[in-house]
Order: C-alpha cells, then structure tokens, then sequence
C-alpha cells in the first residue's frame, strides 16, 4: 500500500507517517522501483496503536520501548510493567486535575456571591486569601495551624 493511500485511511499526513518511520515506530517498507513506499498492510493497525498510545499520554519513547518490530518481539513483563506503570500515572494526573477543578469551582462561585456593592478587587482579594488559607489547610493540619496563628498574631498588631 502506498503512503497516500495509507494517509487516507489511517487520518495522518504522509509526513507524519514518515516521521514514526524514521522514528522506528514501525518498520522500514520496501520501496518500489519506480522509489515508492509499500508499507505492510498491518501498518494501519500499527499507526492506530501508536496515535491511541500518545493519545492516552505515552511519549514517543515509551511507545518505541513497549511496541516490538513484529508480532514475535512482544515483550509480556515489559508490556504489563509500562502499561500499569501509565494507569499510575494517570490516576495522579486525574487526582491533580480534580483539585484543579475544585479550585476553579470555588473560585466561580466566589465570584458569582460576590456581596452587592463590594468592588470587584476586594472579592478577588477575598478570594485569594480563602484559596491560600485552604491550601495551607492542606497541606498538614500541624503546619496550618502554626501559620493560622502566624496571622492571627499579625492580625491583631496591625489592629492595634
């Protein structure tokens, strides 16, 4: 198959297709004589292998690790170890990503009670002071409670 015709079916540019075989992601093709690429007809199922991989976050490196040449070089420890190694990190990145929302949840309502008549600049002042107190508070309650009554302290001599 040549590489339009492969471009076409798998969704990639020709250039793409080229890179991921410089690359090595997938094998080498035997040229034509007239100099054209004759990839395999398993490369379309190769390049939906690769394109899913950097799609659920493996870098190109891992992909060329974990993916053999052929059928034959699958490496099953290798394979497993790489894949649960990725769904590790993934569920960190889910957990990072749902304090992000969080945050962003708080921030849009703060935003939307903003108390009538008070100018915007103190709401987000506010609500700067309410993030960073929260954060405190979660990082360990020992370490928040020290810097609680840090500013406790210089509340009241700022008052005074």
């Amino acid at each position: 198959m040549r590489i339009g015709e492969l471009a076409k079916i798998s969704g990639l540019a020709p250039s793409r297709i080229r890179f991921y075989e410089a690359s090595g992601l997938i094998r080498s093709v035997a040229r034509k004589a007239n100099g054209y690429r004759d990839y395999a007809p398993d490369t379309e199922w190769v390049l939906e292998i690769i394109t899913g991989a950097q799609a659920a976050g493996f870098s190109l490196d891992e992909i060329r690790q974990l993916m053999p040449m052929n059928a034959s070089g699958w490496q099953h420890d290798q394979l497993l170890s790489g894949l649960k190694q990725k769904v590790a990190e993934i569920e960190v990145l889910q957990q990072r990503l749902a304090r992000n929302k969080q945050q962003l949840l708080q921030v849009i309502k703060g935003i939307e009670s903003k108390p009538e008549g008070m100018a915007c600049a103190d709401n987000a002042q506010l609500l700067i002071n309410r993030l960073r107190e929260e954060g405190v508070a979660g990082a360990s309650s020992k370490s928040a409670a020290g810097v609680a009554a840090k500013k406790k302290t210089a509340r009241r001599a700022s008052q005074s």
